[in-house]
């Protein structure tokens, strides 16, 4: 058994039943979720038979849930062969981290002027979970914690296509050599603080202090990917 059906019998999630659409978003969310935690190499090859043996369910929805990942950059696919982890390329980041400059700045001067308290409480939520995931040195907790703070973020955000945009980009980012398990853990512990400062001026209704505050975490995030990927 390899890492991805590892991970994915570990992680078992009750299916729907004779629901092709709701299926294949099971098979895309639990995929996705794989792809950000377990330990998968860039260009390691994904089978859809043993996926599919994993999940619990048809290859149908799996090879489109697959598609869907291939097309935010997560897998590639290589007609009539196989299907990889998506190979990590240097140009690419440089790529993504100049639109997440451009974009997400604005969608938190979005969010901090209409965001609702139950939004809110989920975020402050999120960051406690962060806090504990840093003391008991659990990578994986943290992770998670943060998936669900930046998906809070992206649905709290009155522009439905930008929120959606964001997510893909943060995603592709996400998916170099597993990036919060590489960070050491006072780097998650300092982006748990701006995570933090983020979600005050937000709360205050600051919009120009919290995209600022966006613009400066993801500037400390550009400076720890870039050491990660030279010197890895």
């Amino acid at each position: 058994m390899d890492a991805l059906e590892s991970y994915l019998s570990a992680h078992q999630a009750e299916l729907p039943e004779n629901d092709s659409r709701l299926l294949r978003e099971v098979a895309y969310e639990r995929l996705k979720d794989a792809l950000r935690h377990a330990s998968l190499q860039p260009g390691e090859p994904l089978s859809e038979n043993r996926i599919s043996k994993a999940l619990g369910i048809s290859r149908t929805p799996v090879r489109e849930a697959l598609q869907m990942l291939s097309q935010e950059g997560l897998v590639e696919i290589i007609p009539g062969r196989a299907v990889f982890v998506a190979s990590r390329s240097f140009r690419e980041v440089l790529d993504v981290l100049y639109m997440r400059l451009l974009l997400e700045p604005e969608l938190v001067r979005m969010v901090a002027e209409t965001i609702s308290a139950e939004q809110l409480d989920i975020m402050w939520d999120c960051l406690d979970r962060m806090d504990t995931a840093v003391d008991q040195e659990d990578r994986s907790a943290w992770s998670k914690a943060d998936t669900v703070w930046h998906e809070t973020l992206s649905d709290a955000c009155p522009n439905r296509l930008l929120g959606e945009m964001v997510l893909q980009m943060r995603n592709r980012i996400h998916r170099y050599s597993n990036v919060d398990n590489q960070l050491k853990i006072e780097q998650l512990r300092l982006g748990t603080a701006e995570h933090r400062h983020i979600v005050e001026q937000i709360a205050r209704r600051d919009a120009e202090n919290a995209a600022l505050a966006m613009r400066q975490h993801l500037e400390s995030l550009r400076s720890n990917l870039f050491s990660q990927l030279i010197y890895a």
